[in-house]
């Protein structure tokens, strides 16, 4: 059998909606329907790529790295043929947060002067990738080591580290601080989109307890109600204030790589422009 794009679009639907009955009713298709093609497309490819039980669904190893293959080529597939984009079809610039950082506003005026037929649409997406991983945008500005396959990154710059604390704790009156100074904290770690992980310390001295949020908001939020501290890039303090949050300098903390990634296989035509642009903005800065 050949695989058809409804088979991606209904496999896509079961992962965003981790059920079969709302997949169907998001298709306006039967379940069973629903579950044939899934099957259908397991078979092609050798692989289960769902674990269904009576109460529970979810994507197995190889359903998760196929997903994002999948929207990747839908998303490829879409903009190929949708009309309105063949003549200025935009370049999305995804990213987590702070974007390039100070780089961000003469970025988007250096484009829009230089290529005005190209829009620049800058998204902020709360994922590793920034969306880039799932066919969301079309390059992406990520902090930190990038290892998700199918992308080409090229670092910019690096930006040092800050703790971000609660704007009345005793360390916030410190005009820098070291990591060890941390370790008595909870720390606050966005491990959806986020870089810092308990391994920026030694392992005997690492933070007391960890507390996970989602996104950057949610980030910014928990250190202001005294729930913990974070660490972040120093573009975070410049691009996220906060009137609860105070930042500090870490000067032992190691820099942040700041890389333009994108995806090697039908990479956006403007592509090698925009590289190109933020390689002389950091250049000429």
């Amino acid at each position: 059998m050949s695989i058809e794009l409804r088979h991606l679009r209904c496999f896509l639907a079961i992962a965003e909606e981790s059920s079969l009955t709302r997949a169907a009713a998001r298709l306006h298709l039967t379940q069973p329907a629903v579950s044939r093609t899934l099957a259908a497309l397991e078979q092609h490819l050798g692989a289960r790529l769902v674990e269904r039980s009576t109460h529970h669904l979810a994507l197995t190893a190889e359903g998760r790295a196929f997903r994002d293959r999948a929207a990747a080529a839908l998303a490829a597939f879409e903009d190929a043929v949708d009309p309105a984009r063949l003549r200025h079809r935009p370049l999305r610039l995804g990213h987590a947060w702070s974007a390039f950082g100070p780089y961000t506003t003469p970025l988007l005026r250096r484009w829009q002067r230089e290529h005005p037929d190209t829009p620049l649409e800058l998204l902020r997406v709360d994922d590793r990738t920034a969306g880039l991983a799932r066919g969301e945008v079309d390059a992406a500005l990520l902090r930190g080591p990038v290892d998700a396959p199918g992308l080409v990154t090229e670092e910019l710059t690096t930006e040092s580290r800050v703790a971000a604390l609660p704007a009345d704790s005793p360390l916030a009156g410190r005009s820098r601080l070291t990591l060890g100074e941390l370790t008595g904290e909870t720390v606050v770690l966005n491990t959806v989109s986020g870089t810092t992980t308990l391994a920026l310390w030694p392992p005997a001295a690492r933070p007391a307890a960890a507390l996970t949020v989602a996104n950057t908001d949610d980030w910014l939020t928990a250190i202001a109600a005294g729930r913990g501290i974070g660490v972040s890039s120093a573009s975070t303090a410049a691009l996220h204030p906060h009137p609860g949050v105070a930042y500090r300098p870490l000067p032992d903390a190691p820099a942040l790589p700041v890389v333009l990634a994108w995806r090697d296989a039908f990479p956006h035509p403007a592509t090698a422009a925009l590289v190109a642009m933020a390689r002389d903005i950091v250049g000429g800065a």
